[in-house]
């Protein structure tokens, strides 16, 4: 079994290409993907593109708080255990941004200790899966959360 590789802790990796920052109407979700474990992201990247998503990444915290600005990804899928800036304290920035407080955050992270999930919801998050996770499981709670959150804007926009 080949071992796992963990991303450098170099504070600005190379930027990935970067899919087009506003999403089309009725176009695919653009999900941001926050790991520093490249095995990770690219399983889940290479998941998600192939059920028609949009896929951006990060390694870390920092890049993950310039692309949710540049980007503004439909949701972001945050690794929690993060070199510098962790995904915890990326979420709270996130979510402390008007900007960007109205972006799904799913903690996706190897903390499965009881309370794990209700302290990833006090920082913002607005999903939790633990790892490890697999690609459709995933998928299927991205598109939960997005269908939800429609849903929500649908009768928001209805009762006004």
């Amino acid at each position: 079994m080949k071992p796992k590789r963990r991303a450098a802790p170099d504070p600005e990796p190379a930027p990935a290409p970067a899919p087009e920052p506003a999403r089309p109407s009725g176009g695919p979700p653009l999900v941001l993907i926050v790991d520093d474990y490249d095995d990770n992201r690219e399983m889940y990247s290479s998941y998600l593109e192939f059920a028609g998503m949009r896929v951006a990444e990060a390694v870390n915290g920092k890049e993950a708080l310039a692309k949710t600005a540049e980007l503004m990804p439909d949701l972001i899928v945050m690794d929690l255990s993060l070199p510098g800036i962790d995904g915890w304290q990326a979420t709270r920035m996130i979510k402390d941004d008007e900007r960007t407080r109205h972006i799904l955050v799913l903690a996706l992270t190897g903390h499965a200790l009881e309370g794990a999930s209700q302290g990833a919801r006090a920082a913002g998050c607005d999903g939790f899966l633990t790892k490890p996770c697999l690609p459709e499981d995933l998928c299927r709670e991205i598109e939960r959360m997005l269908a939800a959150a429609a849903a929500a804007r649908s009768t928001a926009k209805t009762r006004r």
